[in-house]
C-alpha cells in the first residue's frame, strides 16, 4: 500500500498541477523510483491510495504492467481522510497482511528481514524505525524491549531517539481498532497498538529520503545524480 493522496502544499508551485508523487527527478516521477525499488525487493502487487489530482497518476501508471507490476487504485475522494482513513477506505483491496509506505518517501530497507521479523513477532503491527537523534527531522519515537512505546510528533522528550522510517506492516484486523466513522490520526491509531503492546520496532540504520519539502527534494535529486542505477535490476 502506497499512500499517495496528499495535497503537497509544501512543494508549491511544483504541485499546483500534479500530485506530489509525480514530481519528476531526472526525467521520471518520484513514484516510479519508489515502485521500481519495491519491485526490486520482491513486491509485485500494489494498492495506491490516491486523492489530489489522482488522474495524473492513473494516466501515467495505468495498471502497472509497463513496470512489470500490478497496480490497483483506491480513491479517497474529495474529503481528505488522512493515512488511516485511506487505509480503512481501501480495506477491501488489502490482504490479511500488508506493508504500508508513503508516496513521498524512498527507503533502502532490508524488506525481507522486515517481513521475517513481523511474522516471527506475532504482533498486529511492525514499524521500521531509524535512530535519528533529530538529524532527519524531529525524533518522535521511544523504543524499549523491541516495542514502540511512544509515538508523538508534537511533544518531544529526551527519550525520543528514533523516528518513523516511513514503512510499517500491519495485520488487517489492526484497522478495526479505530472507528470507521471518526477521523483518526496516525498517532491515535498507533497509540492504540502501543497501548496493547502490539507495535514492534524494526531497527534500520540507513537514512531515508523524502520529497516533502523543496530542500529534501533537492537532496533526493542529488542522490539520484550520484547513483543513476539505484532502481535497476
Amino acid at each position: 500500500m502506497i499512500l499517495a493522496g496528499g495535497l503537497g502544499t509544501r512543494l508549491h508551485p511544483l504541485t499546483l498541477e500534479i500530485p506530489k508523487p509525480m514530481v519528476r527527478i531526472a526525467g521520471r516521477p518520484f513514484l516510479e523510483y519508489q515502485v521500481l525499488l519495491l519491485k526490486k525487493n520482491g513486491f509485485k502487487n500494489f494498492v495506491l491510495c490516491v486523492g489530489y489530482k489522482s488522474e495524473v497518476i492513473r494516466d501515467y501508471f495505468g495498471d502497472g504492467s509497463k513496470l512489470g507490476v500490478s497496480l490497483i487504485f483506491s480513491n479517497d475522494g474529495q474529503n481528505q481522510r488522512g493515512p488511516i482513513g485511506a487505509l480503512r477506505n481501501a480495506s477491501e483491496l488489502l490482504d490479511s497482511e500488508f506493508m504500508v509506505t508513503y508516496g513521498d518517501s524512498f527507503q533502502r530497507l532490508d524488506y525481507r528481514g522486515f517481513e521475517d521479523q513481523f511474522h516471527s513477532s506475532g504482533k498486529l503491527g511492525l514499524m521500521a524505525v531509524l535512530e535519528n537523534r533529530n538529524k532527519y527531522g524531529k525524533s518522535d519515537i521511544v523504543v524499549k524491549d523491541g516495542l514502540v512505546k511512544v509515538y508523538d510528533k508534537v511533544h518531544q522528550s529526551p527519550e525520543m531517539l528514533w523516528i518513523n522510517y516511513g514503512a510499517f506492516i500491519l495485520r488487517k484486523e489492526a484497522l478495526e481498532l479505530v472507528s470507521p466513522f471518526e477521523e483518526a490520526s496516525e498517532e491515535q491509531f498507533f497509540r492504540e497498538l502501543i497501548n496493547r503492546e502490539e507495535l514492534g520496532a524494526y531497527f534500520t540504520y540507513d537514512r531515508f529520503f523524502e520529497i516533502g519539502t523543496i530542500y529534501s527534494l533537492r537532496e533526493f535529486e542529488d542522490y539520484v545524480a550520484k547513483n543513476p542505477t539505484i532502481v535497476q535490476d
